[in-house]
């Protein structure tokens, strides 16, 4: 099956200008600024781009798929993440985990629900572990999930919470040599996702391993990084990823990821939604006082805002959702590229930004601002 994108304006996430786009199933075959391709009309797809703008699809790694929460009882579980939610907002590839709960949830049900939106037509992977240190596993083993476990690419874990394990800087350093070997054995990126609360150590355990063992700083991966943000700059500033949470303050959000660009390399800061999991709202004793829930469509609301307020190019404010995000998980450039041989994960935009089409491994899956694709039950009861 053919697909033609004509006419559109193209960010690789870099500025092509207007270009053609060929697909052919599930990968980009062409991009040039005139493709003439006569095939049979049965087997090609038409899309006119002319006057939008043609962006990679967003990949989002830290989405609660199964939902989170769990911390004002068992009522105020999250429910799992939708297929269809995830288009609306252009995400065409997620990363999946745990929260705070691993006795309600489980990897198993993580596992499932991450093949689940692959044969639904997404791209997914997912973490093992949770909050909780030893890790929860599936196999009893992290080392053998990442190794024999397909679609899980690492580990998470929490540091700097009260609601962790306080695993010690010995145990977090043993965690990350056990999931780098794996990693390397499985060809995956083998990464500890660690989840920062606002705790007293902030990253000072994780800047010692770094700076006093040989494991490499790729293999730690901070997020919410607003919560320890003069350390996370220095993490940064040694190389290392920081993932920012987008949050339901998306100016504010968009603010501090501008200040960071000016102090360490733009190419060292990503963006996550934290979408479907738990914002537990705690008073200065750690009571819990409130609850919000994470929004994907905050993701490239934040990107937005990179745009309008922080004037930063659209090129630049795409990457820590494309081409950044996809090289830390070494998926660069299959994902978050348009470009040959890049999969056809593809997102249409109007001129103000707002979406009008997403395409997800070949297949389109939103048009004109209305989402097409179905979920299974969806199928079931058309």
């Amino acid at each position: 099956m053919f697909l033609i994108i004509k006419h559109v304006h193209v960010y690789a996430p870099e500025d092509l200008g207007i270009n053609d786009v060929l697909v052919c199933n599930d990968r980009i075959v062409k991009v040039d600024h005139q493709i003439d391709f006569d095939w049979d009309k049965d087997d090609m797809k038409v899309i006119d781009g002319t006057g939008k703008l043609l962006v990679p699809g967003f990949l989002d790694q830290h989405v609660h798929i199964i939902g989170g929460g769990g911390e004002d009882g068992f009522a105020s579980l999250i429910p799992p993440l939708q297929m269809r939610d995830c288009i609306r907002y252009g995400v065409t590839s997620v990363v999946g985990l745990l929260g705070t709960d691993s006795n309600a949830k489980s990897v198993q049900e993580l596992v499932a629900k991450t093949k689940a939106l692959r044969e639904e037509g997404m791209s997914a992977w997912c973490l093992t572990g949770s909050y909780a240190y030893p890790s929860t596993t599936l196999t009893g083993s992290v080392a053998k999930d990442v190794a024999f476990i397909n679609e899980i690419i690492g580990v998470k874990i929490a540091i700097s919470d009260h609601r962790s394990s306080n695993v010690s800087k010995e145990e977090l350093a043993r965690l990350a040599t056990q999931v780098r070997t794996a990693g390397l054995l499985a060809k995956k990126p083998g990464i500890v996702h660690m989840h920062t609360g606002r705790g007293k150590k902030g990253y000072k355990d994780v800047l010692d391993i770094v700076e006093n063992t040989d494991i490499p700083i790729r293999q730690f991966r901070p997020t919410h990084v607003a919560n320890a943000y003069e350390d996370a700059l220095i993490f940064a500033s040694k190389g290392g990823y920081i993932d920012f949470t987008s949050g339901n303050e998306t100016a504010r959000t968009a603010h501090l990821m501008a200040a960071a660009k000016e102090k360490v390399s733009w190419d060292r800061i990503t963006l996550s939604s934290d979408s479907n999991g738990s914002f537990p709202v705690w008073s200065d004793d750690k009571k819990l006082i409130g609850m919000g829930i994470g929004k994907m469509a905050t993701l490239f609301d934040t990107v937005r805002h990179l745009v309008n307020d922080e004037h930063l190019s659209l090129s630049e404010a795409l990457m820590p959702i494309t081409k950044t995000v996809s090289t830390a998980l070494d998926l660069y450039p299959h994902k978050g590229h348009i470009g040959k041989d890049s999969d056809a994960d593809l997102v249409l935009l109007k001129n103000d930004l707002s979406l009008d089409g997403v395409i997800a491994r070949g297949k389109i899956m939103m048009q004109d601002g209305i989402v097409t694709a179905k979920s299974y039950y969806q199928d079931l009861q058309a």
